[in-house]
């Protein structure tokens, strides 16, 4: 049973989410939060899979909670995904760089919301291929020039590869087709460049392949 806690100030937002969630077979609601200070409170008490952690709410922010989150090594196992009104909301590149696993907007088609659910616990990052492509391209324009990450040096030229691939939004399927190799030697690959780099998720994987030059914003095409 993957258990979800739900963060944000609104009520119907969250009711909405509970119904939905509360539904399926395999996920339920373990806790509600209207704030961030909460989030994190019952996040730690009830430790569960995911958290759907809404950006903007008073007390204490998304960010700041999602942060307090993902620094606590208790936690380590539980993947956040944020939650905003809009696709390019500011906060999104940086709730990624603290180790959000990726982000959903708010009208997000209920399939699509399920899939995540259950993408983020098998520890897929969330990174849709409109939404979040569009998010990294921005950002990333306006990041200092790139500098190479800690532990780069210790990738193979294969899984340096796959990390920009990864980095360019591809999913280990795609990744397979493209180099002519098996899902599941591409997700050896994903795996071996995040423990080598001490990436969390596959999310900061994508962030780091932009810090270190191995991906460009032009490249999205």
């Amino acid at each position: 049973m993957i258990r979800v806690v739900l963060a944000d100030d609104q009520l119907l937002v969250r009711a909405g989410f509970r119904a939905l969630l509360d539904a399926q077979p395999d996920i339920e609601v373990a806790g509600e939060a209207g704030d961030g200070e909460e989030a994190a409170r019952l996040v730690r008490n009830l430790r569960p899979d995911v958290v759907l952690m809404d950006i903007r709410m008073p007390v204490l922010d998304g960010l700041a909670a999602t942060r307090r989150i993902t620094e606590d090594e208790a936690l380590r196992e539980v993947r956040v995904v944020m939650l905003t009104t809009f696709e390019l909301d500011a906060y999104v590149f940086e709730a990624i760089r603290a180790g959000a696993c990726g982000f959903l907007v708010k009208d997000t088609e209920p399939e699509e919301l399920l899939r995540a659910v259950r993408a983020v616990v098998k520890g897929d990052a969330l990174l849709s291929p409109g939404v979040t492509r569009r998010l990294i391209r921005e950002f990333a324009a306006r990041s200092r020039r790139p500098a190479a990450a800690a532990g780069l040096d210790r990738l193979t030229e294969r899984e340096r590869e796959v990390m920009a691939l990864v980095g360019m939004g591809l999913s280990n399927d795609e990744i397979a087709r493209r180099l002519v190799v098996s899902p599941l030697t591409a997700k050896t690959h994903v795996s071996r460049a995040m423990v080598k780099l001490g990436a969390r998720d596959r999310a900061q994987l994508v962030v780091l392949a932009y810090e270190s030059g191995l991906v460009r914003p032009g490249w999205l095409g």
